[in-house]
């Protein structure tokens, strides 16, 4: 299972919580590359939750990876 942002995003927006059956179904009616489905069935099976994109890729970057702070000011 390879992940990347592109793929990420196709899936970014799903109606947390999804099944793993759920999240296919979101991505096949979007318009998901098929990479990005094959990902998705590389999960394992369960009737599990899933709560965000980060339990599908723990590594998903997000604004403090890319030195992003609400506490730094905009320049």
């Amino acid at each position: 299972m390879y992940w990347n942002l592109d793929f990420a995003r196709y899936i970014a927006d799903a109606p947390w919580p999804v099944t793993k059956d759920e999240l296919i179904d979101y991505a096949n009616r979007t318009g998901a590359p098929q990479q990005v489905i094959e990902n998705l069935e590389d999960l394992p099976d369960s009737d599990e939750l899933y709560e965000t994109l980060e339990e599908i890729w723990p590594d998903y970057p997000t604004d403090e990876d890319f030195g992003y702070s609400d506490e730094e000011p905009l320049n």
